[in-house]
């Protein structure tokens, strides 16, 4: 299964690094000399120009990874100079992962996208659309059964059941979380 590890930002001087905002738990795991990463664009906004994709590699070798200043850099095999770098600026990069983490309450987004939204009762409230993260954890974005896309805090006080295999999450549907709380 692939994940996203992070989202490459701006070019980093001339030589061809790139700034990225890290998106696992696991960076020095990931982004070590000799590893494969794939590249994945995410749909382009309203009203904006994509980012530029032609002659975009659709995988990537690290060189190598530093920190600078708090700020990730990557350098990539072939990605030489400014230019090449500003190509890859937007993309989402992923890598391949076995299985689940020995943590049985950490699951890869991949995992959780798609799964029936449940009440502690069963009643049907809708589905698993994304998981993002959050400054404080992370948030599920729950498409309702009237259309809209609420955001729920994963955390086990609203969350106490993740059960994927059996297609399911139950939320504790406090009013407010999943509707506008009117009754």
């Amino acid at each position: 299964m692939r994940m996203i590890v992070a989202r490459v930002g701006k070019p980093h001087g001339i030589r061809g690094e790139v700034t990225v905002d890290v998106r696992t738990d696991s960076p020095d795991e990931r982004f070590v000399p000799g590893a494969v990463l794939y590249v994945v664009w995410p749909p382009p906004r309203t009203g904006t120009v994509p980012s530029a994709r032609s002659g975009a590699p659709s995988s990537l070798t690290l060189v190598g990874a530093r920190d600078h200043n708090g700020t990730l850099l990557l350098r990539i095999d072939g990605v030489d100079d400014r230019t090449a770098a500003e190509q890859l600026h937007g993309a989402l990069l992923e890598a391949d992962v076995s299985g689940s983490d020995d943590d049985e309450d950490a699951w890869y987004p991949a995992e959780l996208i798609g799964l029936r939204v449940e009440s502690a009762d069963g009643e049907h409230l809708g589905e698993v659309v994304s998981l993002d993260p959050g400054a404080a954890q992370d948030l599920l974005g729950v498409r309702c059964l009237d259309g809209a896309r609420r955001l729920v805090p994963f955390v086990s006080a609203l969350v106490p059941v993740v059960d994927v295999a059996g297609g399911r999450i139950v939320v504790d549907a406090r009013p407010g979380l999943l509707d506008d709380g009117a009754e």
